[in-house]
């Protein structure tokens, strides 16, 4: 999985009241809900992100509310992966889920600027800060979660495996 796009900076302990406020809840609808994202904290963002823009964060991403509304208002958006310090992993799990790829880098998002365009190699293991030149070593996710990613989230990945096993002439 390959990712270039421009960075949306934020700090430590975004929670998900902030990725998607509650008081939008009352809809499942992922697009309704993508034109709230971030809002309390940059109500610029929904407007302006692009398509495969990139969200670098400081420690502990996600925190809060087991809310999966948040990593999907986020992919609806258009953010292609987020990369942070640290992520709380209830997001991290809720974001696998949905297919939205997240990156922990450590210490290492600090040296990424918002709008800096950052490519990231998830095969090669590495993301480039191409403002800076700066390369980073990024984590690999284990293959199956990778394969979650790649095939759009749990439920996509779910569906593919049980057509490859039914197309082998397996009974489900």
């Amino acid at each position: 999985m390959r990712f270039t796009g421009k960075t949306w900076r934020y700090g430590d302990n975004v929670d998900t009241d902030v990725i998607i406020p509650a008081r939008y809840l009352n809809t499942a609808n992922m697009q309704e809900l993508a034109a709230h994202a971030m809002e309390d904290i940059d109500p610029t963002f929904a407007g302006k992100v692009q398509q495969g823009d990139i969200i670098v964060a400081g420690k502990n991403f996600g925190c809060g509310s087991s809310r999966e509304h948040a990593p999907g208002a986020l992919k609806a958006a258009g953010v292609a992966c987020v990369v942070a310090e640290s992520f709380a992993r209830i997001f991290y799990r809720n974001a696998i889920n949905i297919g939205l790829p997240l990156i922990e880098l450590g210490v290492g998002s600090i040296a990424i600027n918002a709008g800096d365009n950052l490519a990231v190699d998830l095969d090669a293991g590495v993301a480039e800060n191409l403002a800076t030149g700066e390369k980073f070593v990024v984590p690999p996710l284990p293959g199956f979660i990778q394969e979650i990613a790649e095939a759009g989230g749990l439920v996509s990945y779910t569906r593919r495996q049980l057509a490859s096993r039914n197309e082998g002439g397996r009974s489900l």
